[in-house]
């Protein structure tokens, strides 16, 4: 019995600090998720166009995607757990700026200091994920990633009842978040050093023994179907968080209170899909469920130009269950394929996501400003649709190397062993 207890513990530890990095992760990203939230209140108040707004979104995100990656390269070869309180503190800069920016300059700089402290957590905060749960992964992933879900599905809400009723200066009730973050993430990193410091000489090769296990060719093939799977989820789904507000208030005449009703309700329905993508891809296959989340929501995706206000929100539902399933199971996947690359694989991913998430917004105000909001709420529908090429991706037991078969491309080299 004692034997069990002693067991206990450190299982019990590990599990604290996996909600840990979840919940801090909700606090990243529903300070993060505010700033497009806030578009319309930006354009009133300063006399914004859409192309400065996407902008703003770009310089949020074009941050968070340089840096990640070399973040995460960085810290596979040497952990560095005070990263983690030093990210929250960036974002508190950050929250403090866009309550007192006074023109689109200041502005820029604010989000650019909120896309440094997110680039700082996703990368280092995924790979405490990975140690907190080795034996378990998927689920790992997806509790961290349903952290980050949760604070975009309130973010909505924060923005409506928070900031709107103040203006700007309702930022600064984020520097209670950021706050709380740091006190989160400083206990996080000190378990953390404890983790990574007997491997301090090996760094995380111990993840990766045995070497590539796949040819560069296929390696390079299969992270080009995951990236053209990041760019239609993520344009997507800033084309829907940054300016489905606009078209929701312009096309139905109704508040922008009742606009982030409707993205809270994409939101909070795309938290639910992150939990449950990890058991479902435990049940069915990574392979398969990646596909499905992104094609799964073309059919809602095309429709919803054309719903009612109250379908609207219907089909939201649907798009945030569906679309945001996936996410988690394609860094598991990658993850699987690279292994002793934890955090390289998460810096690359969430970089990329966050990147052309803001070369998507700049491109989304330019045919806005020429176009209409209505035009590019309709094109943007079709994104779904690249969902298809993750057909092409591998079976799970090729990438998991449970079969003895070879990882064969055309015009590719084998896999290794």
């Amino acid at each position: 019995m004692s034997n069990q207890n002693m067991q206990a513990k450190p299982q019990n530890t590990a599990l604290a600090v996996l909600l840990g990095v979840s919940a801090a992760h909700l606090l990243n990203d529903a300070m993060q998720s505010v700033v497009p939230s806030m578009f319309p209140l930006f354009q009133q108040q300063m006399q914004l166009s859409y192309a400065e707004i996407g902008w703003v979104a770009f310089t949020l995100n074009i941050t968070a995607s340089i840096l990640q990656p070399v973040i995460g390269y960085a810290t596979d070869r040497r952990p560095v757990p005070m990263l983690l309180p030093l990210g929250m503190l960036f974002s508190l800069l950050g929250m403090v700026g866009l309550a007192l920016s006074p023109s689109l300059g200041l502005l820029l700089a604010s989000a650019a200091l909120i896309g440094i402290g997110s680039s700082v957590l996703h990368p280092e905060s995924s790979r405490v994920a990975h140690l907190a749960m080795s034996q378990r992964k998927g689920l790992a992933q997806s509790v961290f990633q349903v952290g980050g879900n949760a604070g975009q599905a309130f973010a909505p809400l924060m923005a409506a009842f928070i900031i709107s009723p103040q203006g700007q200066l309702g930022f600064l009730w984020f520097i209670v978040l950021a706050g709380a973050g740091f006190v989160l993430q400083i206990g996080v990193s000190r378990w953390y050093r404890v983790q990574t410091r007997p491997s301090a000489g090996t760094g995380s090769r111990v993840h990766g023994e045995g070497g590539r296990r796949f040819g560069k060719g296929f390696i390079a093939y299969v992270l080009l179907i995951l990236i053209l799977m990041l760019f239609s989820k993520f344009v997507y789904l800033a084309s829907m968080t940054g300016y489905y507000s606009f078209y929701y208030m312009d096309k139905y005449h109704l508040s922008f209170q009742q606009a982030q009703i409707c993205i809270f309700a994409l939101q909070f329905a795309g938290m639910v899909g992150t939990f449950l993508g990890g058991p479902l891809a435990d049940r069915f296959g990574r392979q398969k469920m990646i596909w499905f989340s992104i094609l799964g929501t073309a059919p809602f995706s095309l429709l919803l130009p054309y719903a009612g206000p109250s379908m609207a929100v219907v089909l939201c539902v649907c798009i945030g269950l569906i679309l945001m399933s996936g996410f988690s199971v394609i860094i598991v996947y990658a993850q699987e394929m690279l292994p002793g690359h934890v955090g390289t694989v998460a810096g690359l991913f969430f970089g990329l996501s966050f990147g052309m998430a803001g070369l998507g917004s700049v491109a989304m105000g330019w045919l806005m400003d020429a176009h209409g909001v209505e035009f590019m709420t309709r094109v943007c529908a079709f994104l779904p649709l690249l969902g298809l090429l993750a057909l092409l991706l591998p079976k799970d037991s090729v990438i998991m190397g449970n079969t003895g078969e070879s990882a064969v491309l055309p015009g590719a080299e084998a896999a290794n062993g």
